[in-house]
């Protein structure tokens, strides 16, 4: 299933759950759906922030992702 998929999906539970209620099974189903969209949000968030550098004044570069992320020094 497709990101674009899972949030369309989300939304349809959501909205079901408003007008009318949802059965059990797909009580189950919105968690694990929610659960895999926040665990690929946070995949990518720590992705984009391990790849941060920063450039000093002095001309120097720190990579936030070795110093702070656990992301290997690359050579």
């Amino acid at each position: 299933m497709t990101l674009d998929e899972q949030i369309a999906r989300i939304n349809e539970l959501y909205h079901k759950s408003q007008a009318e209620g949802l059965t059990e099974e797909e009580k189950a189903e919105q968690a694990q759906l929610r659960a895999a969209y926040v665990a690929n949000f946070r995949a990518n968030l720590r992705g984009q922030l391990d790849s941060i550098t920063i450039v000093r004044p002095d001309g120097t570069k720190e990579n936030l992702g070795e110093k702070f992320g656990g992301k290997k020094p690359t050579s």
